[in-house]
This record gives structure tokens, sequence and C-alpha cells, in this order.
């Protein structure tokens, strides 16, 4: 009896050695994470320029909604969202360059699709942006529903799915469109700025893009209605997840601090809040910025520096900007959207 007691004190006391062991365990840079800090700045990318996501400013700096989320990252790692050099990609390249390393994370890319998913080495890792095709036409029309379309020109690309997409809407609704065909979205600008057409449909992100270009673009209206469905988000390459996690709860801080009302202006006050959700994305509870090899206030260093989601938004697409573009499907799920972010917890 007393042999069983002694081994059973032995075994509890081995156990209670091995804990703090387990507790002081330090997390190891994955492969990129080493990588990046070793060069003493992130490369991130971006596709194709274009006015609200990706654009040169009159100082010859990048800017936009993906300029912004690549800061974001780079606040992430570094606490500084200058640690950043910005690519923009051509269609061609993009998932080559991701794979060999000369860049560590797509802000948007090519939209998401099992295809990409699961065929190029890349891991697509939040939604950040939904989209889907639509159609702009001038105020003077007097139309505000896709659903009024009819007896008119559409300008539209010569391509399998935007076309696909046109004629399936047509012929649901019994409508009647001559298409306008081009085989390349800058020639749609051109037409339906020449009036070579009475609507043209694209991706709703392109339109708004189309529409800052245009002479008044306050007199041209894009319409509601979505013909398709795509989702874009930030994209790395696959089998490293610890960089994987990075990037995505980055992604997910800045919809999670929208959520919660933290801004970049008030986020220095909210280190009083006693509320558990946002000590916990201030980093103030638990302890997971460590985890993925972080600080752990690494949310609050990243809405500090370049704001919340709804910020981020209203900085590159907001009236200031020319465009006013709704929010819309990224409103927060809150608001009717459907942008959502998992727990902190």
């Amino acid at each position: 009896m007393r042999l069983i007691k002694t081994a059973a004190a032995t075994l509890l006391m081995l156990a209670t050695l091995a804990i703090p062991a387990i507790a002081q365990t330090e997390i190891v840079d994955g492969p990129t994470l080493a990588a990046v800090k070793a060069r003493g700045h992130l490369v991130c990318a971006g596709t194709d320029p274009l006015p609200g996501f990706a654009q040169l400013n009159t100082e010859g700096r990048w800017v936009g909604f993906d300029v912004d989320f690549c800061r974001a990252v780079a606040t992430a790692v570094f606490g500084n969202p200058g640690a950043l050099e910005f690519r923009a990609l051509t269609g061609s390249g993009r998932f080559a360059q991701l794979q060999n390393g000369e860049i560590d994370v797509i802000a948007r890319n090519a939209p998401w699709t099992m295809g990409r998913d699961t065929g190029y080495g890349a891991r697509f890792l939040a939604p950040l942006f939904y989209d889907g095709q639509a159609f702009m036409a001038p105020q003077s029309l007097g139309v505000v529903s896709a659903y009024q379309l009819d007896n008119l020109r559409v300008c539209v690309l010569d391509e399998g799915d935007e076309l696909q997409a046109l004629q399936e809407f047509s012929f649901v609704n019994q409508a009647n469109y001559n298409e306008v065909l081009y085989e390349a979205r800058e020639d749609l600008a051109v037409a339906y700025g020449e009036g070579r057409c009475d609507a043209v449909s694209a991706p709703a992100s392109w339109l708004n893009a189309m529409r800052r270009s245009l002479p008044s673009p306050q007199t041209h209206t894009i319409l509601p209605e979505r013909i398709s469905k795509s989702v874009f988000g930030p994209v790395v390459r696959d089998g490293d997840d610890q960089w994987a996690k990075i990037v995505q709860w980055t992604a997910f801080a800045l919809v999670n601090a929208e959520s919660m009302g933290v801004t970049s202006l008030n986020v220095q006050s909210l280190s009083a809040a006693k509320t558990h959700r946002i000590r916990r994305l201030l980093g103030l509870e638990g302890s997971y910025g460590p985890a993925i090899g972080l600080t752990s206030d690494f949310m609050k260093k990243v809405i500090s520096a370049v704001g919340n989601y709804g910020e981020i938004f209203e900085r590159n697409f907001g009236a200031s900007t020319g465009a006013d573009v709704p929010r819309g499907q990224n409103a927060l799920w809150l608001n009717g959207g459907l942008l959502y972010a998992p727990n902190i917890e």
C-alpha cells in the first residue's frame, strides 16, 4: 500500500515539474516569418493596378485597399506599416512569384475558387471583399434597378463568364440586350464614355474604378443587383501554417475591430476597457499573438496604424474619394452585409 502511494506521489511530482517546461516552450519562426524578418520588410502584392484598390498617388506612393492590408500585415510582423515593398502583379505571374518566394502574400488575387485554392500551391485565407458582376448606366436613363434594363445596348467583355452571366440574366428576365463586345476592360470604359452603349456590365469593383475616370462620376449609377458572385481575400503559399495564421488573423482583426467599435482614434483609450473581447483584441488578455510568433498586442498595433476594416473601406471608397461606394455586401453581418470574422477567444 505504501509502495503504491509512493509511486503515485512520484508521478504527481513529475507531472508538476513538467508543467513549467511546457508553458515556457517558445514558438520557433516558420520559414516565411523567418525569411521576412531576415529581409527586414514584407513583400506584398496585389493584382493589376485598379483605382481604390492599388494605384500610385501624386507623390508616387502606392495607396488603396490592397496596400492598406499589406501595411496591416507589415505592422503585425514589424510594428511598422512602412516595412513594406508593394508590387502590382499581372495575372500571368502572380502564382509563380508566390510559389518561388519572391513575394510573401498577395492582398487581392483572382476570385477565390476551388481550382485556384487547390491547384496552384496557394492558400486563400479570409474573405475581405465581396464582388460580383453588375451594371452601370447614366442617370439620364432613368433606371434604378437592373430589372428595368430592356431594349438597349450593353457593353460587355467577350469572354465566357461575364458574357454568359449577362445572357443568362437577359434570358431569365426576358430582357432584350444588344451586346457590344470588347476584348479588354479598358475598352469597356472608352466605349461607355463615348456613348457606344447605353449601359456596361462588369464586376462592380471595375465599374467603380471606371466611374472614377468619367468626367462627371456622379451622373452615373452602378445598379444594386449582382448577376454573379465572387470573393477576394489574401493568399499565401501552401505549406506554412504559421504564416497563414498570421495573415489570416490580421484580416480577422480588422473586421473584429470594426464590429467592436475599436478605431485608430480610440484604440489607445480603450486600453482601460473592461470588456473581455476588446481586451483580447488589444492583447491585454490571453496570449494569442505569441501563439503564432507575434507580440501580444499585434492587433492593437495594426488598428493604430491602419484603422479597422470600416476605416480602410471609407478611406479608399468613401465620399472623399469621389467614388462613394456603398458598403453593400461588404458591410458587417451586424448591418446586413456578409462580412464576418471568428471570435478571439
